[in-house]
C-alpha cells in the first residue's frame, strides 16, 4: 500500500507541482488548502506524513505542527518562504523532522520524503528485544505488543514516547544526555534542537503523572527506580 502524505499549502501552483513530484514517485496525495480544513480531517485518522506550509490563511503551519505533535509522531515537512534560522528553529522545536525553503527543487523534497520514511521504518529494528516484558514497579512495558501499564493503566503513548520509556525502563537510575537520547529516539540524522527531548519527557510526565524521571542539571535525565518498590 502506498504511503500517504497530507499536503497543507494555500498556493494552488506549489500544490499541483508537489503533488505530481510525489505521485511519480509512489505516494498518495491528499491535498488540503489550510489547517483548519487539514486537522478535522486528520480526526478521523492520521496520514503517513504532513507537508506543512507556515504562512496559512487563519491557524499557520507552525500551530498545526504542534497540534499534529501533541497525538502522533508521524514525519512532518514544513516549507515555507521564512529562511532565518530562527523560524527553522521553530519548527524543528515544535515537532518537525525537517525544514526546506521556498524556492526548492521537487525533486529534493521527494528525496526528504523518502529519507524521512526510511528512518522511521528503521527505528523498530534498532530497539533491543531482549525482554518482552519490562517491569519496573508500577511501570509496565509489553515491547512485543508495544502497551504500556502505569499504575495498572493502560496509557496511550505515541512511538517516540514509547521508545524513550523503553530506553529509559532498561537501565533505570542511569542518565542519558540529551545529544544521546536524541540520537536513540531520533536517529542519527536528526539535526534538530535537543529541545525535542525536553518537550518529549514533559509528554511523558504529563501522561504518566509521578513517575520518576528526574532532570540531571546540565545534561539530561535518568529514571530513578528504587528495587525496594519492586
Amino acid at each position: 500500500m502506498n504511503q500517504h502524505i497530507y499536503i497543507v499549502e494555500d498556493d494552488a501552483n506549489i500544490r499541483d507541482i508537489v503533488k505530481a513530484y510525489l505521485i511519480k514517485g509512489g505516494f498518495q496525495v491528499t491535498l488540503l488548502e489550510n489547517a483548519e480544513d487539514a486537522w478535522q480531517r486528520a480526526q478521523s485518522g492520521q496520514p503517513d506524513m504532513w507537508i506543512l506550509d507556515i504562512m496559512l490563511p487563519g491557524m499557520d503551519g507552525y500551530e498545526l505542527c504542534k497540534k499534529i505533535r501533541q497525538v502522533s509522531e508521524v514525519p512532518i515537512i514544513i516549507i515555507s518562504a521564512k529562511d532565518e534560522e530562527v523560524d527553522k528553529i521553530l519548527g524543528l522545536e515544535l515537532g518537525s523532522d525537517d525544514y526546506l525553503t521556498k524556492p526548492f527543487s521537487p525533486r529534493e523534497l521527494v528525496a526528504r520524503v523518502k529519507r524521512l520514511f526510511k528512518r522511521a521504518e528503521a527505528l523498530p529494528i534498532q530497539q533491543s528485544n531482549s525482554t518482552a516484558v519490562i517491569e519496573l514497579g508500577e511501570l509496565e512495558i509489553d515491547k512485543a505488543a508495544r502497551i504500556v501499564h502505569w499504575k495498572k493503566e493502560e496509557i496511550d503513548v505515541t512511538s517516540k514516547e514509547f521508545a524513550m520509556l523503553e530506553i529509559f525502563a532498561q537501565k533505570p537510575n542511569r542518565a542519558f544526555s540529551r545529544e544521546e537520547l536524541l540520537t536513540l529516539v531520533w536517529g542519527d540524522d536528526y539535526f534538530g534542537s535537543d529541545r525535542a527531548v525536553d518537550d518529549l519527557v514533559k509528554r511523558l510526565r504529563k501522561k504518566l503523572d509521578s513517575l520518576p524521571i528526574e532532570t540531571v542539571w546540565g545534561y539530561g535525565y535518568r529514571l530513578e527506580y528504587d528495587e525496594g518498590d519492586q
